[in-house]
């Protein structure tokens, strides 16, 4: 096709993606770090824009009016896509593409990161000494002969596993649709009722949809043995906020290691904040030169492949039946 007009809806791309794209002759635009939606939807305005390479900011119904009938394709830079709006973009034949594993193995490393740090209360340690205060009092938590419960276990899922039997954990999973794999150290359950109470350490590595939307609440997190961890490094409406700020203050939970929120960013106000048992990250866990170079060239690759009719894999298409004569 002709030379095509990128929008990227961050301020960078990696060059692994960028280069591809260029490689091409596509025209690539960026959305400035201070500009926002408003900057986002004037670039689309303006247009015409073929693709998009979806990053943070939240791609609605506004967005697909303002590029008109030139946009192509959305690629989620990354594996989820609740901020696109995908009945809209299927109701216009649009394809949303994700991708896939190739920030899974950051993740899961930034997981097992927070579950250490939460363990063995790692931020205020050391904010202690920086204070000048050497205490060598308290414990943490043993990981090793611990149970992990999971779920979701998909790449990011599996690479968690993974490294918690390194770690000489029990590794539970709960996952309808994953398959059991034979000679697995891996035991899956049926259920989240059958998961929790044996689950020491929770983390969760599901997409955000209608159907898990606060899917840990007060019932699942009672549900939890007495000094349980949960670690969300998935999406931040998993959780009900409010009933795991409770589950801590009651002391039923010994902590929690977060990198996602509902609402983001995180305000410094927020009563999560106030909790020295609680750990934060900025929504980071695919922010590793490894995970950014994979995940940016293969957002680019599946631009491209939309753009210029190659087949795509039907597993990446979160509405494959707009692509139906392109996805294989």
């Amino acid at each position: 096709m002709p030379s095509a007009t990128i929008l990227v809806t961050v301020p960078t791309l990696a060059p692994a993606g960028l280069d591809i794209l260029r490689a091409e002759g596509c025209h690539v635009i960026f959305t400035s770090r201070d500009g926002g939606v408003q900057e986002m939807l004037q670039h689309l305005a303006r247009g015409p824009i073929d693709g998009v390479i979806s990053r943070t900011l939240p791609f609605g119904v506004e967005a697909f009016a303002a590029a008109g009938s030139r946009l192509k394709v959305v690629s989620r830079h990354g594996v989820g896509f609740d901020n696109v709006d995908v009945a809209t973009a299927t109701a216009k034949g649009i394809p949303v593409l994700i991708a896939p594993a190739a920030n899974g193995q950051s993740v899961a490393e930034l997981a097992l990161a927070l579950m250490l740090a939460v363990a063995r209360r790692l931020p205020a340690r050391d904010a202690a000494i920086r204070a000048g205060e050497w205490d060598r009092s308290g414990s943490g938590l043993q990981l090793s002969g611990r149970t992990l419960g999971l779920v979701g276990y998909g790449g990011i899922g599996k690479a968690v596993a993974r490294m918690a039997l390194g770690f000489g954990m029990r590794v539970v999973v709960f996952d309808p649709v994953a398959k059991p794999e034979p000679d697995s150290a891996v035991e899956m359950v049926d259920s989240l009722e059958r998961l929790l109470p044996r689950s020491n350490f929770l983390s969760l590595h599901v997409p955000l949809t209608v159907q898990t939307q606060g899917m840990i609440g007060k019932r699942e997190l009672e549900a939890l043995p007495r000094n349980a961890v949960l670690v969300n490094t998935a999406r931040g409406g998993l959780v009900d906020e409010t009933a795991l700020l409770a589950a801590l203050a009651s002391g039923h939970l010994y902590g929690a290691g977060l990198d996602t929120f509902a609402s983001e960013p995180l305000m410094p106000n927020d009563p999560l904040c106030t909790r020295s048992d609680v750990v934060l990250s900025a929504h980071m866990g695919g922010s590793t030169d490894a995970a950014l170079d994979a995940t940016a060239r293969m957002a680019a690759q599946h631009v491209l492949a939309v753009l210029n009719g190659r087949p795509i894999d039907r597993a990446v298409c979160v509405n494959p039946e707009v692509l139906k004569e392109t996805c294989s």
